[in-house]
């Protein structure tokens, strides 16, 4: 398999494996997608970990693959091509990416569906797409814009430059940088600690500014309030509650 998924105590890690560049042709595409959706779907899965190894993140599409498709078969794949990332992006559980050496063109573009980056301090990150007379096509131009500014994401665009790890962590684009021999350590101790929290919580509160992010502030306002009415309603907030009042802040846990 070119991406596989392992669980252990609340923690999945979504695993590419197509050496020797992890190179996301259409079968590592769709497999993805469906680790996504078997993630949101398993209870026992709490938090994400997305991993490419320890020497490379993702070097990007399949480029000989996709030399051989013309615009027909394009446009048939684009679609397929955006849900595969989609579906990393809406897995309602924290996501953290663990990047490691390239994360370029749709590797990029796959740690921007996570939540949270950690980034070794060799990484080289970017959307090189220019380079071969196309832009992003896997979310690039929308993700990275709302992530760094429209601005720096025009600069990384049209450039396609590559940009290490420091520069990343300067301009938004990684939120971390760590050792190389660190990073899926701190990663997966970063979900680790998330997936001990409120499962129903933590949703409401991704769901809240994803998608408060994509509307105007009166409708995300009335998103937080649903979401923060409605968890009223669960064990959780009633386990929480209690817990602060008898022991005091932070001790709670949840199931």
């Amino acid at each position: 398999m070119t991406v596989t998924l392992e669980a252990s105590d609340g923690v999945a890690t979504i695993r590419l494996d197509r050496p020797p560049m992890n190179a996301l042709d259409v079968a590592t595409q769709d497999r993805l997608r469906e680790l996504a959706e078997e993630a949101t779907r398993r209870d026992d899965v709490r938090a994400v970990v997305l991993y490419g190894g320890e020497k490379v993140f993702a070097a990007g599409a399949d480029i000989k693959e996709m030399q051989a498709m013309d615009h027909t078969a394009m446009v048939v794949r684009s679609k397929a091509l955006q849900d595969s990332f989609t579906a990393v992006a809406r897995i309602p559980k924290p996501v953290v990416a663990a990047v490691t050496g390239y994360a370029l063109g749709g590797g990029c573009e796959l740690a921007l569906c996570a939540d949270f980056r950690i980034a070794a301090d060799n990484a080289k990150l970017g959307q090189p797409e220019i380079l071969l007379g196309l832009i992003p096509g896997a979310g690039g131009t929308q993700r990275l814009a709302r992530l760094v500014g429209p601005s720096k994401a025009k600069d990384l665009i049209f450039t396609g430059r590559h940009v290490k790890a420091e520069e990343a962590l300067t301009i938004g684009l990684v939120d971390r940088v760590v050792p190389a021999a660190e990073v899926y350590e701190q990663a997966h101790a970063w979900a680790a600690r998330l997936a001990k929290g409120p499962a129903l919580a933590l949703r409401a509160a991704k769901e809240s500014i994803d998608a408060g992010l994509e509307t105007d502030i009166d409708t995300g306002l009335t998103i937080e309030r649903n979401w923060f009415a409605g968890l009223f309603a669960t064990e959780d907030r009633e386990r929480g509650m209690r817990s602060f009042v008898e022991e005091g802040s932070g001790k709670a846990k949840f199931l």
